[in-house]
């Protein structure tokens, strides 16, 4: 009883005794930026003599970045030249942006629903799933994800006539040997 009645009259620092409740009037209600007691925020700035930062290009770095850019555009025209046979059309590039998007987004969403139905069964307590379970369920799930770029593009018919099969399994076998065809050609 004793520290209770000493506790009970020290006043916590915390607590003021005020007579008057309401602010008084002469008080300023906004405060300026240079008054608040907090610091002003830094402004980021470039200082000067960075690295990478040389200045500005003196008139021969520009006539040499100007014979670059002339040598590589008609490089480029060359290139050009050659790209065209290689340009996938709109209607294939389509079907395969679908595909993908099928592929990836099927297993993704199926692990993110098996994560809530484990999350959902361990907090009811009516089936007791190990802990490696929704670790392989995952992994599989978001690794099939993953694999679903590289199957959308190689299952899709690069034929703008062709449709191609649901699955595209034909596809796939078709495309995986072109592909190493070409890469063994490039050798």
């Amino acid at each position: 009883m004793k520290t209770l009645t000493i506790v009970l009259q020290i006043t916590p620092p915390h607590i003021t005794t005020r007579s008057n409740q309401w602010p008084r009037t002469n008080e300023t209600l906004h405060r300026s930026r240079r008054e608040t007691p907090f610091q002003p925020a830094r402004k980021w700035r470039l200082h000067d003599g960075a690295k990478g930062f040389t200045g500005r290009p003196t008139n021969k770095e520009r006539e040499s970045i100007a014979r670059k850019s002339n040598t590589s555009s008609r490089k480029d025209k060359k290139n050009k030249m050659d790209d065209d046979d290689d340009k996938i059309p709109d209607v294939v590039w389509d079907r395969m942006i679908s595909r993908i998007l099928v592929n990836v987004g099927v297993p993704l969403a199926a692990g993110f629903f098996m994560l809530q139905v484990f999350s959902v069964l361990k907090e009811q307590g009516s089936v007791n799933v190990p802990k490696w379970v929704p670790f392989v369920t995952t992994f599989v799930t978001f690794g099939a994800s993953a694999l679903g770029v590289a199957y959308g593009s190689l299952s899709t018919s690069l034929s703008a006539e062709e449709e191609g099969s649901l699955l595209g399994f034909e596809q796939v076998e078709k495309n995986w040997v072109e592909m190493w065809e070409q890469d063994e050609e490039e050798e």
